[in-house]
């Protein structure tokens, strides 16, 4: 008696052949890192200029400083928002904040993996950190689950603060006076004092995040960003999300490794999490084709390696480039403005909210003033 053997065929494994997609993400970190000390010499020499009655420096002034000015620039937004009108102490910061969230429409939180500078510092001190922790305890040091949730509530409530201070409590009026004040024009010159003459405490606070970062990895990013938060709610809202294909993995694991954000990449078919910041290391750590990759999600449609680059850039860059093409990327503050509130900038304190028109009516007086005293 014989019996049939029936050959069953074993579809082979096809791996993947896409470039990586990591090396490309560093160089534009480096870029822009690169364009961020660019601006800090810039801005340097332009508060020299006034710190020598024009004998030093420059009055050139990078409107790229206003990216660090994101509650600004989100007031600007909104004042534009309920009035239509685009306000002109910070123009630069409204339209890098609109490609800040344009890019998150696009592709998830990737502004933060991708461009911003504290990301990408706390990426590197994150990674060295890991490999101290390998070398001494042979795994990686992470925050237990019962602590990293609440803890990660804590850049939630900053947002809620933020949004109630904002949206919730402001109408035109308070908003344009805080936006005229001569607290928030030169809001730039007071940051880099801050840390040009930064206090004991200042230093001490920034080193003790620091430390944090190095032991638990992107602490600040994690735990406490508001911005981040922001971006993570509007990341919902974005049709690329990383998709697994369940019938193709082998369950390897190698994603989820691979994944800064302890995301259970291996565990969804979609990854859709305010943690996902679109690095895209899961998707390079993949060794199997068409396995994990980026899609839309309403066109079922494959977005290639080669595109996601460009998918950052352009997303980013629309709004800047829309701001330049308009002439609205450099402000209308006038050298005697900026001598005059430089000069008082220690007794300039942040504007207090704004409840009542009394309230009102005396900030506006005393923006009144300073502007006259500057001759405008």
């Amino acid at each position: 008696m014989t019996e049939k053997i029936t050959e069953i065929k074993v579809k082979p494994i096809k791996k993947e052949r896409e470039g990586k997609i990591q090396p490309s993400r560093f160089w534009v970190q480096i870029s822009f890192i690169l364009v961020c000390l660019w601006i800090g010499v810039e801005f340097y020499y332009f508060t020299r200029y006034f710190e020598t009655a024009g004998v030093e420096g420059s009055f050139s002034r990078p409107p790229g400083v206003e990216a660090f000015l994101p509650i600004s620039s989100m007031m600007s937004v909104y004042y534009f928002a309920i009035t239509g009108e685009l306000h002109q102490a910070h123009p630069a910061g409204f339209f890098i904040f609109l490609g800040i969230v344009s890019l998150s429409l696009a592709l998830g939180k990737s502004f933060c993996s991708w461009i911003c500078p504290v990301g990408s510092i706390s990426e590197a001190v994150g990674d060295f950190g890991d490999a101290v922790a390998m070398k001494l305890f042979k795994r990686k040091l992470r925050m237990p689950r019962w602590l990293d949730y609440p803890l990660r509530s804590l850049k939630y409530l900053l947002l809620a603060f933020f949004v109630y201070a904002i949206f919730l409590s402001m109408e035109a009026a308070a908003l344009k006076a805080f936006l005229d004040s001569p607290y928030n024009v030169i809001s730039d010159v007071k940051m880099y004092y801050f840390f040009a003459d930064i206090s004991q405490f200042a230093f001490t606070v920034i080193a003790v995040l620091f430390l944090l970062s190095v032991v638990i990895r992107n602490f600040w990013c994690r735990y406490l960003c508001p911005y981040g938060a922001l971006l993570g709610v509007v990341s919902f809202l974005s049709p690329f999300k990383i998709k697994r294909d369940a019938e193709k993995c082998t369950s390897c694991h190698l994603c989820t490794l691979a994944c800064p954000n302890r995301i259970n990449v291996e565990k969804v078919n979609h990854v859709i999490s305010d943690e996902c910041s679109s690095c895209m290391k899961c998707v390079d750590a993949c060794p199997l084709r068409d396995t994990l990759y980026v899609e839309n999600i309403f066109t079922k449609k494959k977005v290639k390696k080669k595109y996601v680059t460009p998918l950052v850039i352009g997303s980013f860059f629309f709004f800047i480039a829309l701001g330049i093409i308009t002439g609205n990327w450099q402000n209308k503050i006038t050298k005697e403005e900026y001598e005059v509130y430089i000069e008082m900038r220690n007794s300039l304190g942040h504007p207090t909210g704004v409840q009542t028109q009394e309230e009102l009516d005396i900030m506006e007086q005393r923006n009144r003033e300073a502007k006259e005293k500057a001759g405008k």
